[in-house]
């Protein structure tokens, strides 16, 4: 592969533990906190396409591309999971997905439009609120008993779908605040988040990978928008260290574990912001 010539034996090991890397901290960080593991994969993707050189007209497109595909088996595990310790709500699943799905359409057909600065624009400032929304979040907290009616509903629905399309991220980072934000209890929302991922990432991938067909510049190894080196090395780490982070979560301060990374999202949104006014 040609993009990789150049480069050390030492620092391909170094990219290969990186991703591996990667797929570990987001499934501990998915079973932990309840966020989609796509919002650690697509900052960590972003800066190795950029160490690599990749251009930045489809190094965003590529990273958002390849953790929606990561998410797709890691969500199905998660959210059957989910529904054996009946935490997955059928019904509250079965209001939320027409629009999802709506929503997932449109930010698959907008994301072949935009251009990757405002991809990464978009990821920036939905990260900076997530990691306001996780660090000041105050208990008990609620915007009403239960979500709104038929329209406030579709509302809700339709931009959890396209914004965590446009972002690369499954439906749990942007679902579960706002499903407790309306009293669901927390267990319900992480599950029926889990679920959402997966009515998110399949869609999503098939416009990424339609989106990126015969587009230059794109790395080696690449279908559409998605890399397969990096799916290859991410889903596995992923899909074995889910459940250890559900464990964690029983053991450890989990308020101060969401403050960490709530900072760690913060600074990730800047170095985003600083990259694209440089």
């Amino acid at each position: 592969m040609e993009i990789f010539d150049g480069y050390s034996a030492t620092w391909l090991t170094g990219l290969v533990l990186a991703l591996i890397t990667t797929g570990v901290v987001a499934g501990v960080l998915a079973g932990l906190l309840g966020v989609g593991g796509g919002i650690v994969i697509v900052p960590v993707l972003y800066h190795l396409f950029t160490l690599l050189g990749i251009d930045e007209s489809v190094r965003m497109h590529v990273a958002v591309g390849t953790s929606l595909a990561t998410i797709i088996p890691t969500s199905i595990m998660s959210a059957r999971a989910h529904r054996k310790r009946g935490s997955l709500d059928r019904k509250l699943l079965g209001t939320l997905i027409p629009a999802v799905v709506i929503g997932v359409v449109v930010g698959s057909v907008l994301s072949g439009y935009l251009s990757g600065k405002v991809l990464t624009s978009i990821f920036a400032v939905m990260a900076l609120l997530v990691a306001i929304n996780m660090a000041f979040k105050r208990d008990g907290f609620a915007l009403g008993d239960g979500l709104p009616g038929t329209v406030g509903t579709a509302l809700i629905g339709g931009v959890i779908g396209g914004i965590s399309t446009l972002m690369g991220i499954g439906g749990g980072t942007l679902s579960v605040p706002v499903l407790s934000a309306f009293r669901t209890p927390m267990h319900t929302a992480v599950g029926t988040g889990a679920a959402l991922g997966i009515i998110i990432s399949i869609p999503g991938t098939i416009g990424f990978l339609i989106n990126g067909f015969d587009v230059p510049l794109r790395p080696p190894a690449t279908i559409g928008y998605v890399n397969l080196l990096g799916w290859a090395l991410i889903v596995p780490a992923t899909m074995l260290t889910s459940s250890w982070g559900a464990a964690l979560a029983h053991s450890i301060d989990a308020r101060r574990l969401r403050q960490v990374f709530a900072a760690f999202l913060a600074l990730t949104s800047l170095r985003m912001f600083y990259g694209l006014l440089a």
